[in-house]
């Protein structure tokens, strides 16, 4: 069963072949099984998963009409809410939090009969390329346990890839949907900023944040896309747009297609991400697209306008976490002043930590002109820029990461670690869609991934666009020996 797709699993349910109870079963027990060297679950929803597995069993044993996700388990990271559950973020601050409603993403799936089967751990606060800073636990990469998943959705990533549930959710600010989903070896999307309502999912940095989700084929991110790309009257950035059809728009004409490519931006591309990156283009040279050059040189900035406007950011939205409203509390402060101090020095972890720090000093008094206005401009600069290489292109490719997945505790250095995201993180500045599509194996026989972009709201044709390469390859359907 964990070897067929999510579309393939509910088909199997409405036909009766699987009950909504064995199959939630069956991935509990995968869970219970592989997870315990994994660790890609924070928290398992066993009990809640075969209650409402067996109401669905009811459900359609009365006739009823069933959702497009029925009898599919979906795994959420940890920083969206699920009502009554705990949302701890990955972060000792939050570990005895529990969430008083449920997200719009949740609420969503629940009501196209999708069991949400647990929750996935995460960088901390989601800041991190590696889940090495959660809090929690460390999570191995189903390719090579000692590896990371990547981040900062690596357990969402690594129970995908790792076939413990079909689809996950994750968020992504600054490539966290991309990076875990290409050094595992499986889809990831990070749709049009907007496009997924926010409502519910903790913020790290607001106007980069971006939920989305991981499969193991195109067909299964365009089907839960069809559930959760809605307009949501609770998120203010939401965009008002009725949802759309996107198993029905897969047939896209790619004799016509223009890809364009930054090849200056990738002078620096390890050999064999670059060998593995030019013969995913030959794929789609060989059913007759053109490969462009655009040119995206202000892409060379990217990591430092980033790191200025995602910290500013935090400093902002983490403020609320003070020891007061919710969450950790010192038992140490004695005073006020203490219970602020004590709380997040004792709640938040190193990275955290040293982000607030970072946002705070762009934000402060005598550094904003010189440091977060100037970030804003040259992201503004770079949305023109994108807008400018579309007109000579349908999408513009680039690889995810410059190498495959690293071993754990092997960057040290904070600066190396964000250099991660050198390839990910302009598509969330200019709010864009991204796709990671699994395209190649390394020597070692480690993950790549072929990263596609496309204009705002344009969400649909991209995702027919990567159809187009699923069907000309099979990478996707490869499996770690480890948990086949």
């Amino acid at each position: 069963m964990h070897n067929l797709t999510a579309i393939e699993i509910r088909d199997k349910f409405l036909s009766g072949e699987f009950s909504a109870e064995e199959i939630v079963t069956h991935f509990l027990n995968r869970i219970e099984k592989y997870d315990n060297k994994i660790k890609a679950f924070i928290t398992v929803y066993k009990e809640r998963a075969i209650e409402h597995a067996k109401a669905l069993d009811e459900k359609k044993a009365k006739g009823e009409k069933l959702g497009k996700l029925a009898g599919i388990p979906v795994a959420l990271k940890d920083n969206i809410h699920v009502k009554g559950e705990t949302t701890t973020c990955a972060s000792k601050f939050l570990s005895n939090y529990t969430a008083p409603f449920d997200a719009t993403v949740t609420r969503l799936l629940e009501s196209e009969d999708a069991i949400i089967i647990g929750k996935t751990n995460l960088d901390e606060f989601a800041m991190g390329s590696s889940t090495e800073n959660s809090a929690m636990q460390s999570t191995g990469n189903p390719w090579d346990l000692d590896r990371v998943p990547g981040g900062s959705s690596g357990g969402s990533a690594a129970a995908v890839a790792g076939r413990l549930c079909p689809l996950s959710l994750g968020s992504d600010t600054g490539g966290s949907i991309r990076q875990p989903a290409s050094l595992c070896g499986i889809y990831g999307y990070k749709p049009t900023y907007g496009r997924i309502s926010r409502f519910g999912l903790v913020a790290f940095g607001s106007s980069l944040d971006q939920i989305g989700p991981f499969a193991t084929s195109i067909e299964d991110i365009a089907l839960i896309m069809e559930v959760l790309g809605k307009h949501c009257e609770r998120d203010s950035t939401s965009i008002p747009k009725p949802n759309e059809n996107y198993l029905e728009n897969f047939d896209v004409d790619v004799s016509k297609l223009k890809i364009g490519v930054p090849w200056a931006f990738l002078k620096d591309l390890a050999p064999e991400a670059k060998k593995t990156f030019e013969e995913a283009l030959n794929v789609y040279e060989k059913m007759g697209a053109e490969v462009v050059e655009v040119n995206l040189d202000i892409l060379k900035h990217s990591i430092a306008v980033y790191y200025i406007l995602a910290t500013a950011e935090a400093s902002t939205n983490l403020a609320r976490f003070d020891g007061v409203r919710y969450g950790h509390r010192s038992p140490r402060a004695q005073t006020l002043r203490e219970v602020y101090d004590y709380s997040k020095e004792d709640g938040f972890g190193p990275e955290v930590k040293r982000r607030i720090l970072l946002g705070t000093y762009v934000l402060s008094s005598g550094y904003q002109d010189a440091y977060y206005k100037k970030a804003q401009k040259v992201r503004t600069l770079m949305i023109e820029q994108y807008k400018k290489a579309f007109e000579t292109c349908d999408v513009i490719a680039m690889p995810v990461t410059p190498f495959t997945a690293f071993k754990k505790g092997e960057i040290k250095d904070p600066v190396q670690m964000y250099l991660e995201d050198i390839y990910t993180i302009s598509c969330n500045l200019a709010g864009i869609p991204g796709i990671s599509i699994p395209d190649g194996f390394s020597s070692e026989g480690l993950p790549l991934g072929l990263q596609l972009f496309a204009p705002q709201k344009e969400d649909v044709r991209l995702i027919s666009i990567a159809n187009e390469y699923q069907k000309a390859t099979d990478h996707y359907k490869k499996i770690p020996e480890f948990v086949k």
